[in-house]
């Protein structure tokens, strides 16, 4: 295959901080080239300076053998470079024809005026999306689509404007297994069609199955480039951390029958009559299809969604009206979303991290800074959260970083009940081995966790124990030696065969 794209010796410097340091990254025609590594190994960065949104200090770019100049995220889109971030970029209340030329408007001139070519935008959007064999109507809202179908227009979008690469950062961080399952589909397709396809993910089983060639970054430094055919997950892993990953899922090994919190008949519109109980040192995990009430559960529990039913906490019978509540009585949740529920992005580090604990660090409503900074570096040193300074802004963190600062937060409130929604979701494999590590450390200490995840192998690895839900309700208990992959998808689908 020939080259569609060469960086070669990319160089990017911010302030303190080498963000690249002289990489390579080549493309080939019509494949799809994952592009890994933990968060701060440069990814981000390499795919803003593609897309013209970042300037570089040094290096050259060549797309199809021509040597790019300076160019901005216009003249990316013209030269056939699309990029489709995490963050849909849609207008949720206009037509999915209006969002594909929103800005690029078919116009005919008629006089001195001009007027939008409505029926030909329509019949474009229409071509496109029989080409990629979806059934979509250019004519519906956006608000009316899946994600995984926003996904899609987006790549349609990019189809239309003539892509000839493809950057999908993180595509299937919030879809099903159904809905990835199209979107690999679609992938397939621009293949066979010489599209060339940028694939971020931290999924390694995703990049096995979907892609052709692996690159690695570290550090902001070029580590390798791989055909997934000739290299497996542990190599790969030894690459992005530079070191060996073994024994990712820690053992517990604390033991007690004492019951340290308990739902009897929990209740409202999304949970439907739910019994569960966590032990003292238990990790406790929850898991089930996406929709099957997990998130929801752990709202009772944190009191944030109102509810009826018993809760009790170490026998107490108690009523949690408000996350206050729960906070009281030791109980902390880590959400599913982090950085619009867990964290204040655009604070520091250790105000996020103190945020829950100020009547640790204050006397007589005064608070003692002192304190304050003795325990956040505590936190910072025994959770290795890897940021230049306790005034670090917390948006500029990695995800596994946030996802320590979050952590810390609780601990320092002296909570022993921790609720993790989703805790690895986009964090790299370094980094999820190491909150593995300290949840492992929580239970050691006696705390209790209830894990909530949609990874099985997470869910398999981690759990003491685990429920599984399906609308609503709890619909079945598994112990440590029954946790099973399939055992637990034949539960949580409702399938009536038999089970091998």
């Amino acid at each position: 295959m020939d080259n569609v794209l060469e960086m070669r010796n990319i160089t990017k410097l911010y302030p303190g901080v080498v963000a690249l340091n002289d990489v390579d990254f080549t493309l080939a025609r019509g494949e799809v080239h994952a592009l890994v590594g933990e968060n701060g190994a440069g990814k981000s960065t390499l795919i803003k300076i593609l897309a013209g949104a970042t300037d570089y200090d040094s290096g050259i770019i060549m797309l199809d053998g021509r040597e790019l100049g300076k160019f901005n995220p216009h003249e990316a889109m013209r030269m056939g470079i699309s990029v489709i971030y995490q963050e849909i970029n849609l207008v949720s209340n206009m037509t999915i024809e209006e969002n594909i030329f929103f800005g690029r408007e078919i116009r005919k001139r008629n006089g001195k005026s001009f007027f939008l070519e409505k029926k030909e935008m329509i019949e474009k959007t229409s071509e496109v999306f029989k080409s990629l064999e979806l059934d979509l109507d250019p004519n519906a809202k956006v608000s009316s689509l899946s994600v995984a179908y926003q996904q899609l227009v987006e790549i349609a979008k990019a189809i239309i404007y003539d892509a000839k690469i493809i950057v999908m950062d993180e595509p299937s961080a919030t879809l099903t297994n159904n809905e990835l399952d199209v979107l690999f589909a679609l992938i397939e397709k621009l293949k066979r069609n010489n599209t060339s396809i940028i694939y971020i993910s931290h999924r390694m089983d995703e990049i096995f199955k979907i892609a052709d060639t692996v690159t690695v970054f570290r550090d902001g430094t070029y580590i390798g480039t791989k055909k997934v055919r000739d290299t497996n997950k542990n190599e790969l892993v030894k690459m992005m951390v530079g070191r060996e990953l073994s024994g990712v899922y820690p053992v517990n090994t604390y033991r007690s029958d004492e019951i340290v919190l308990e739902g009897k008949d929990l209740f409202n519109k999304r949970v439907k009559h739910v019994d569960i109980y966590l032990k003292k040192g238990e990790i406790l995990g929850i898991t089930g299809l996406v929709g099957a009430g997990r998130t929801e559960l752990a709202r009772i529990l944190f009191g944030a969604d109102p509810y009826l039913g018993d809760i009790y906490v170490k026998g107490k019978h108690i009523k949690l009206r408000s996350p206050r509540d729960a906070i009281k009585q030791g109980i902390a949740l880590l959400p599913e979303d982090r950085k619009t529920q867990g964290l204040i992005l655009r604070m520091q580090v250790d105000i996020n991290a103190s945020m829950t604990a100020l009547d640790y660090v204050s006397q007589n409503g005064w608070m003692d800074f002192t304190k304050e900074k003795a325990m956040v570096e505590h936190y910072v040193e025994v959770m290795k959260i890897k940021t230049p300074s306790l005034k670090q802004i917390v948006s500029h963190l990695s995800g596994g970083n946030q996802q320590k600062v979050i952590l810390a937060k609780w601990i320092a409130s002296k909570s022993d009940i921790i609720i993790f929604d989703e805790p690895t979701r986009g964090i790299d494999v370094g980094a999820k081995a190491e909150i593995y590590e300290l949840m492992n450390q929580l239970v050691g200490e006696g705390k209790s966790i209830i894990m909530i995840s949609s990874e099985l192998p997470e869910v398999i690895g981690m759990s003491d124990r685990a429920y599984v839900m399906r609308e609503g309700k709890i619909v079945g208990e598994l112990g440590k030696e029954e946790l099973d992959q399939e055992k637990i998808l034949l539960i949580a689908s409702n399938f009536k065969g038999e089970m091998s």
